[in-house]
């Protein structure tokens, strides 16, 4: 199964997705990469979830990567004794370390380092922005709050402190647990929720140790601040505007998203835009104009992928969803204008000699009598360097490795497969003409352009740039 578009799609498994069969069906619409929310379920959830992405993997016959999403430090409210209260603005909260249920009057902040920096003054914001407190007066263990805006709060809503940075590290001791499963039954991406220093990362790949490639999720200000250092330490980013959106006013979240897109893309390294691109569809059966605006925007923008969160995960049009986020895409991309709005947000040329040579390679792509680009790659170094240029051509990454190959799901263009390790550039030359015609990349006769290192070389050092035409025939 080819995709003929090149902005990936990333959905989010949940109860409404789970199943062999649902599972199948999201891949056949056009999902290339699954996520694993591990702020939620339990890990034979995920488990179970993994294994039907194994099966459509195996059904659909390209590889799909499977993304695990540490939790990171969430800070969340208790719990209520009626489920939640009613609340308007002058309504007086109290947040304290009580295990009790809440009510009215108080609820529980089970976080003591959360109360080591609320101070008078400092606003606190719940459920994702619906609600705003203002702390009046606080102490060891309680702050004293007055509610700015909102109607109702619930059970274990989730709460940012804007422009406060919360001494905790990136890794709870509940992500080290989920990471050391996820890695156990084999996925592909590691997400860190929270990012805010390189150091995070630099913690998080030794823990992963090569196991799995990892990606920054970009949630608070710090993280912005430090985005070329955080870049320079991950495989992969994330524009996670939920926490973005409640840490940085409305206006400041289309501009991070751009610097983020920016950024990843001068580094050849995949960056997902997430978060409420199709939020309608967890009621409706279709998207609002606006949110086809912002998905069609991330695509002009050259994003490597889109991500679908709780539309797949507890919505109720999850294949919709992905159908319709497939559907803009493709129109996007036969837009005659994409390709020089997506390509003006390219970085400059690097001056290796491997970038050069790719460069080289994306230009002479252009030329009509090409059908495809094939990269071989062995780390998937010399694939993501070739998408990095952004190549109208298809993109045929062909590697020996299976773990490589599923991570590749998640770049821009590629279409990943896995072959044996060829034993010469003969072979390696007949065995990618072959591979393009069978797919349906090369017409026969075709012009096919090869990227490569030496058979055995080492991983990302492309040298070679060959030129081979696709077989008139099978076999030839």
């Amino acid at each position: 199964m080819i995709r003929h578009r090149h902005t990936r799609i990333v959905a989010t498994l949940g109860p409404a997705s789970r199943g062999a069969d649902r599972v199948l069906e999201l891949a056949r619409s056009g999902v290339d990469v699954f996520r694993l929310n591990f702020s939620h379920g339990a890990h034979q959830d995920h488990a179970d979830a993994l294994a039907d992405v194994r099966l459509a993997e195996s059904a659909i016959g390209r590889p799909l990567a499977a993304l695990a999403d540490l939790q990171g430090p969430k800070f969340r409210l208790g719990r209520f004794r009626d489920g939640g209260i009613a609340i308007a603005a002058g309504h007086a909260l109290r947040l304290d370390l009580d295990t009790a249920p809440g009510d009215e009057r108080r609820v529980e902040l089970p976080h003591p380092e959360v109360f080591r920096i609320l101070r008078p003054g400092v606003f606190v914001v719940l459920d994702d922005g619906k609600t705003r407190l203002v702390v009046r007066r606080s102490g060891p263990g309680f702050a004293d709050c007055e509610v700015v805006a909102g109607e109702r709060l619930s059970n274990n809503k989730g709460l940012a402190i804007p422009g406060v940075t919360i001494p905790v590290p990136a890794l709870t001791d509940k992500d080290r647990a989920d990471l050391d499963f996820a890695l156990r039954i084999g996925v592909d991406w590691v997400a860190l929720s929270f990012v805010q220093h390189p150091a995070d990362m630099a913690d998080l790949r030794r823990l992963v140790n090569g196991r799995a490639a990892i990606l920054a999720k970009i949630e608070k200000p710090a993280g912005l601040a430090n985005l070329e250092a955080i870049l320079d330490a991950s495989d992969g980013v994330m524009v996670a505007r939920g926490d973005l959106g409640v840490e940085l006013a409305p206006e400041e979240v289309p501009v991070a998203q751009k610097t983020i897109v920016r950024a990843a893309r001068r580094r050849g390294i995949p960056v997902i835009i997430a978060t409420q691109m199709l939020e309608s569809m967890t009621t409706s059966p279709s998207p609002t104009r606006a949110e086809a605006s912002d998905v069609a925007n991330g695509v002009y923008e050259g994003a490597d992928a889109l991500m679908l969160s709780a539309e797949t995960a507890s919505g109720l049009w999850p294949r919709e969803a992905v159908t319709i986020m497939d559907a803009i895409i493709r129109r996007v991309e036969a837009d005659p204008s994409w390709p020089d709005l997506m390509r003006a947000e390219h970085g400059e040329d690097a001056d290796e000699d491997v970038d050069a040579l790719i460069a080289a390679a994306t230009r002479a792509a252009q030329a009509r009598s090409t059908a495809c680009l094939v990269a071989y790659t062995n780390s998937g170094a010399t694939a993501r360097r070739v998408a990095r240029e952004r190549p109208i051509h298809p993109v045929l990454a062909i590697t020996h490795e299976t773990r490589v190959a599923r991570a590749l799901g998640l770049v821009w263009g590629l279409e990943p497969r896995v072959a044996e390790q060829p034993r010469d550039i003969e072979e390696m030359t007949d065995g990618a003409a072959r591979m393009a015609a069978d797919l349906g990349l090369a017409a026969p006769g075709a012009r096919v352009l090869i990227v490569a290192g030496p058979p055995k070389g080492a991983p990302g050092a492309a040298n070679l740039l060959r030129i081979t035409h696709a077989p008139r025939s099978r076999g030839t």
